[in-house]
């Protein structure tokens, strides 16, 4: 393959450290039998391997207990495990407009079969939240509060501290998607009142794809999403009541874990701190280089303002898939151009009909790949 400017980590992070592939092939080699379905020494290097996963993810995100954290394929799979195993027929959900379709989908799903009902509230253009509109729905007590912690179309990040102080007051359960900022932003799910934290592990958390999972509180219970094997209580006709077995069904992905668990401890190393402070640095030159662009439409938080490491945009009178298009065939510029999984966010802006380019920078991304990009776009819009 020829050399690639990678600015998708938005969707996947690329490549990975040295040591996730290193780990995935250790696992391969010496963990390669079931966690959990037996006392051999390979079987029990696997449930090692998990343990060990689930200890550095609580480290990470301040999680007291590791059997709290709940192995899934990717973050879609612990949003309907969190919003299908929680909500009853009538409940109430408030969301927001910068939703992913992994919460809109199952929300819109339980609207129908559950007759459940949902306010998604506005945010500006710079994705900033109404919170005013947020107090108002809080008043009408409901069942589950759902927000992205960052943007996958702008960029901008939601105040999820405050919004889970508000949630946790009115009885709510606060469920939080860091789908764009596992391993970018500080979380600490006590002090942010976090009830379920869902996250991906082939973002910014740096491991491969196929892994993820749910962090959920000792206080919540859900109604499996899945049920089957577990290794554990198979005498049992209904899942185990323990954690995380009740919630893992099936063999698990446990050389995806293992590479996790490298991510992971890069990520601890370099800090989440220093890697959005690097994002974020990179975000502003791209900003800096774009802007004032002919047709040049740069969508989400103002230049300066904080942002997770994405610059979307649309040029008036382009179509957002041909630019990507060019920027792939002609530069050797990966990005992703459409609506981005985020139809209610691109409706918050008025892109519904013209999508929008997004370029996201990662923990390896670097100045020398933000000019490039930077240049190409000077070329496209002459």
């Amino acid at each position: 393959m020829n050399e690639v400017v990678y600015l998708d980590h938005a969707a996947t992070s690329w490549p990975k450290p040295p040591g996730v592939l290193a780990a995935m092939q250790k696992a391969m080699e010496e963990a390669a039998a079931n966690p959990g379905r037996g006392s051999h020494q390979m079987a029990v290097q696997a449930s090692r391997v998990l343990f060990e996963t689930r200890r550095v993810l609580a480290q990470l995100f301040r999680v007291k207990n590791p059997n709290n954290i709940i192995f899934t394929h990717n973050t879609t799979q612990a949003l309907n495990m969190a919003i299908k195993g929680i909500l009853k027929s009538g409940d109430y959900v408030v969301a927001t407009m910068i939703e992913h379709n992994s919460v809109r989908r199952p929300l819109e799903y339980l609207m129908r079969t559950l007759d459940i009902q949902v306010d998604y509230i506005g945010v500006n253009d710079q994705g900033e939240l109404d919170m005013q509109q947020l107090e108002a729905c809080l008043s009408k007590n409901p069942s589950l509060v759902v927000c992205s912690h960052s943007s996958n179309l702008l960029g901008s990040i939601l105040p999820i501290q405050r919004i889970g102080e508000l949630a946790r007051s009115s009885g709510a359960v606060f469920l939080v998607d860091a789908a764009q900022s596992a391993g970018v932003l500080d979380i600490d799910v006590e002090s942010c009142c976090i009830d379920m934290l869902a996250f991906p592990g082939h973002k910014g958390l740096l491991g491969p794809q196929g892994t993820g999972g749910l962090y959920l509180s000792p206080e919540i219970e859900l109604e499996p999403l899945i049920h089957g094997g577990t290794g554990s209580q198979s005498e049992e006709k209904e899942m185990p009541s323990v954690r995380p077995d009740r919630y893992e069904a099936g063999t698990l992905n446990t050389v995806g874990i293992a590479g996790l668990r490298a991510g992971v401890e890069y990520v601890l190393k370099e800090t989440p701190q220093q890697i959005y402070e690097h994002e974020w640095a990179l975000t502003q030159m791209m900003i800096d280089g774009l802007k004032g662009l002919p047709g040049m439409n740069l969508l989400g938080p103002a230049q300066g303002k904080e942002r997770t490491g994405i610059v979307a945009f649309t040029i008036e009178g382009r179509d957002s898939t041909e630019i990507a298009f060019r920027l792939d065939r002609q530069y050797g510029i990966a990005v992703r151009a459409g609506m981005h999984c985020t139809p209610l966010a691109h409706y918050a802006v008025r892109t519904d009909k013209t999508g929008a380019v997004r370029a996201s920078v990662g923990a390896n991304s670097t100045e020398q790949e933000v000019q490039r990009m930077v240049e190409a776009m000077r070329e496209l819009v002459r």
